[in-house]
């Protein structure tokens, strides 16, 4: 098949699935090598302003954890993790602040804007969209949601922007920001907008039978079996609290979880606008 009549057919099979999700929110958690590489980072923004032109509704959350430990090295403060959470004392949330509210989040936002999209950028403390109260205090100003108010991105899409939210939480129990983690943040997030996916942009091809092996990707999971395969060890370490997110937010009503390799250029197009999905797709019992 000539290139030409390849591109005519790649867009020709994009086409029910630009008529299935147009008006359809998609929140995409954005992180990893995705976030730190230039052209992966081009390429995942090409995708979202793509989608938000053809008419779906699509939310960016990001964390920045590359970013503020880069700071905190250069302020001299140590980078301490309890169970695999960063412990964020005072100093550290001053930095998570500056750094993901500022640097990482403005960062993002304009250079949505420099290829052509329409980014506005939201923190976690902008109209309460976030609210969260302490954790545990072992981890230090680190919050647990108790509450979102999606109105302040809601008015965003409303109006055709691309809203770029960075993880923290305004404090409800004390007088602080709280530091939260970005997958949870965007499945409550998902949960609260009634999105139809969440998308998990992460370092790997997915959720694999063998961890050791890329050839063992799991291309879809029903929730039902997520217990099944933390027992039988398949899924372990950071992505226990990463699969059970996702649980969480199909049994709030997302429809699909996709967890995605960022570090595949245009692996969300790829996913959403193709009949060959690269990565896990995790939905409810049929």
């Amino acid at each position: 098949m000539s290139s030409h009549a390849q591109q005519a057919q790649t867009l020709v099979e994009a086409l029910p699935y630009i008529q299935k999700f147009t008006g359809k929110t998609i929140v995409v958690k954005y992180g990893g090598n995705a976030m730190i590489s230039e052209d992966l980072r081009k390429a995942v923004m090409s995708d979202i302003i793509l989608l938000n032109l053809v008419g779906i509704r699509v939310v960016v959350v990001h964390g920045g954890g590359p970013e503020i430990s880069d700071m905190l090295r250069r302020l001299d403060h140590e980078s301490r993790f309890v169970d695999g959470l960063r412990y964020t004392d005072e100093t550290t949330m001053d930095v998570v602040l500056s750094v993901l509210c500022g640097k990482v989040n403005k960062n993002l936002v304009a250079q949505i804007n420099r290829l052509g999209g329409q980014a506005i950028g939201l923190c976690g403390m902008d109209g309460q969209l976030f609210q969260a109260e302490c954790l545990n205090e072992k981890y230090g100003l680190v919050g647990k949601i108790t509450g979102v108010n999606p109105e302040p991105v809601e008015n965003a899409l409303m109006t055709g922007y691309i809203p770029v939210v960075s993880t923290v939480a305004q404090g409800m129990d004390a007088e602080t920001a709280y530091n939260i983690n970005a997958d949870t943040a965007a499945a409550k997030l998902a949960e609260a907008l009634h999105a139809e996916k969440l998308i998990l942009l992460t370092d790997v091809r997915g959720l694999l039978q063998d961890p050791h092996d890329e050839e063992t990707l799991i291309h879809e999971l029903h929730t039902y079996e997520v217990p099944e395969l933390v027992a039988k060890g398949v899924i372990s370490g950071g992505m226990i609290p990463k699969m059970q997110c996702c649980v969480d937010a199909i049994a709030a009503g997302v429809e699909r979880v996709h967890i995605l390799d960022g570090r595949i250029p245009h692996s969300i197009l790829i996913e959403l606008l193709s009949d060959r999905g690269i990565g896990t797709m995790l939905k409810r019992e049929d």
